[in-house]
């Protein structure tokens, strides 16, 4: 019988060998969680038999249970590169179209020569579809879940149909002497700027603003030419000012007004007039907008005519040209935005993140990846940063869980461990060798 305990004692020695060996082999195996080997006594009684003088069977191996405790992070230049800080798993699938998921939380993502973001493995990382604009989640269902690819294309044009701009006119300007206005003769008018304004094919065009003072008191008439040809206050080719400015003596806009009171009205170039003007077969699909203002209506950046020189407060539109990608951003929430050349950006989905009632029920596959099982329970999809679910951080890794000092110190007790059992069992072969040589 005692063969059999230091047997048993030398099975669960050689496990615990074996994982601790495990361990240390995976010390640099990114998202690698280690394992402990927890062990059981072994009695076996029978009604009738004596509980109180049972010396009992040995030991037996009751589960190798991996401990899923945080790893630290290792930071990289690559922006697919993501570390979990918190509970939870990314999501992959072997196909496209595939339902039969794999957790891992091994972030090396890369991509493939279509531009989907996979593992070292081929294994497609899953994300949930967003709203490209303002990037909010349409669902957080594992079953909606598509593999996220980045666009190679180039980032589509976008008309004007708003132009902001705002400046101080000069009280002190002269009226000029010379007349008409004429945009190629700077004696006829006081200050000018322009801005680019795009049309439907992204191709940019020059829009200036002439400003040209009145003989009326704090009385300006707004001149504008696109490309250099100039139009009326309809977008139409033509002369004459497209609007007249009219200050208080305060030096604030007085007329024409806006429907608030705050600033003047906007002059509203209608499309077809616009398109007119053009030579590419692009067109300007909507009327285009001059706001006096800045986008956000910001009340110290309104025109003024005060007595100081001429200058621009605010100048932008909301149109732009063809770009093309020139980074990927991931946030801690997991969304995935995409910057292109013309300014643009837009949200291409979520980092699916995926979470288990019991992460050690989880069956091991390999490749530092986990299915679930009976025990794990199902698993629980959400957005990171929600719940109890970790947050991501791009450009890091999370480095394995081992700690090399104590894998070395169970390393040595693990060696003590088998040497004993062995020792046990060379005593009890030196027994067995005694009796039988008894005559």
């Amino acid at each position: 019988m005692s063969f059999n305990i230091a047997l048993t004692g030398l099975a669960a020695a050689q496990k615990d060998l074996d994982v601790t060996a495990n361990n240390i082999a995976n010390v640099n195996t990114t998202g690698f969680k280690e394992s402990r080997a927890e062990f059981a006594d072994v009695y076996a009684a029978s009604v009738f038999s004596s509980g109180k003088t049972k010396n009992g069977d040995g030991v037996q191996t009751t589960v190798v249970a991996q401990q899923f405790s945080q790893g630290s992070l290792k930071f990289t230049n690559n922006a697919l590169d993501l570390a979990i800080t918190g509970e939870g798993y990314f999501a992959l699938s072997e196909d496209i179209s595939s339902q039969d998921f794999n957790y891992t939380r091994a972030g090396a993502f890369k991509l493939n020569k279509d531009n989907f973001v996979v593992d070292s493995k081929g294994n497609y990382l899953r994300g949930f579809p967003v709203d490209i604009s303002t990037g909010d989640t349409t669902s957080v269902s594992l079953s909606t879940a598509n593999p996220i690819q980045i666009p190679d294309a180039s980032g589509a044009p976008r008309a004007t149909a708003n132009v902001y701009s705002s400046f101080n006119l000069d009280a002190g300007a002269s009226v000029p002497i010379i007349t008409p206005f004429n945009p190629a003769d700077s004696t006829t008018y006081n200050s000018s700027t322009s801005t680019t304004v795009y049309d439907s094919l992204g191709e940019p065009h020059i829009m200036q603003y002439f400003f040209v003072k009145d003989a009326a008191a704090n009385t300006w008439n707004v001149h504008a030419t696109l490309d250099g040809t100039e139009f009326d206050a309809t977008g139409a080719a033509g002369t004459g000012p497209i609007t007249t400015f009219v200050f208080d003596s305060s030096g604030l806009p007085q007329s024409p007004l806006n429907a608030a009171g705050t600033t003047f009205a906007p002059v509203s170039l209608t499309a077809a007039n616009l398109t007119g003007m053009l030579s590419n077969g692009a067109q300007f699909p909507t009327d285009v907008n001059l706001n006096w203002r800045d986008e956000a209506g910001t009340a110290n950046k309104l025109p003024t005519q005060f007595a100081s020189r001429f200058e621009v407060k605010a100048l932008e539109q909301d149109g732009a040209t063809v770009g093309r990608l020139t980074g990927i951003d991931i946030d801690g929430t997991g969304k995935i935005v995409a910057s292109y050349s013309n300014g643009d950006s837009s949200f291409l989905g979520q980092v699916a993140m995926v979470r288990f009632p019991n992460s050690q029920g989880l069956s091991q596959v390999g490749n530092t990846s986990w299915k679930e099982s009976l025990t794990s329970g199902e698993p629980i999809a959400g957005e990171p940063g929600s719940g109890t679910l970790g947050t991501i951080n791009s450009s890091a890794l999370e480095q394995s869980n081992v700690n090399l000092t104590n894998e070395l110190v169970d390393l040595i007790s693990a060696q003590r461990n088998f040497q004993a059992n062995s020792r046990a069992l060379e005593v009890n072969s030196t027994l067995q060798q005694n009796i039988l040589q008894i005559r």
